[in-house]
């Protein structure tokens, strides 16, 4: 009897413990997949929030300036943005064989942004080698019609073999036109 009521007592002190080690993450893990002209795409990445800090988080001393490949952001947060793709396809003018690969964005100029499709894959989204990439490309800049408090990836199929990658948070929308080969 002494020892069920230890366990007990053990048990109930733990509960609290546990639930506090279940908040949800500040970013929180999302995917964005699309299938154009029957192939696979998908984007894996982590969702931050604006978090009340609209027209902070681009410029040059706003939250993105603090990671240390500055102007190159991870395209996200947490781990490494990822794109898989089960066929050869086309991100612009940019060639990306099937496979997966870790995308970057140089933000350095706010009006024309880079999509940086890296070879290297599985770090954290903090390391930044452009030794390893595969090619860089322009990006379409255009406003959302609303700020987007949650950073978000879609891919759109446009008919044939073709579709759009873009990515939108706070008051700014980047994408890259997809062909599938």
């Amino acid at each position: 009897m002494k020892s069920l009521l230890i366990c007990m007592s053990l048990l109930l002190t733990a509960l609290p413990i546990a639930a506090q080690q279940k908040k949800p993450p500040l970013s929180p893990p999302a995917t964005a997949t699309g299938t154009i002209a029957g192939k696979t795409i998908t984007i894996i990445y982590s969702s931050p929030r604006v978090k009340g800090r609209e027209g902070k988080i681009f410029t040059k001393d706003g939250l993105i300036s603090h990671d240390p490949h500055y102007p190159v952001w991870r395209a996200g947060a947490n781990a490494a943005t990822t794109l898989k793709t089960d066929a050869d396809i086309s991100l612009g003018d940019l060639n990306v064989p099937a496979g997966t690969y870790t995308l970057f964005v140089d933000i350095s100029d706010p009006a024309q942004w880079t999509l940086i499709v890296s070879k290297d894959t599985g770090e954290w989204g903090l390391k930044y080698d452009s030794s390893k990439d595969l090619g860089r490309v322009k990006m379409k800049m255009s406003k959302p019609p609303a700020m987007v408090e949650d950073l978000s990836y879609t891919i759109t199929d446009r008919g044939g073999n073709k579709g759009r990658l873009a990515l939108e948070w706070e008051n700014v929308r980047a994408s890259v036109r997809i062909t599938v080969h």
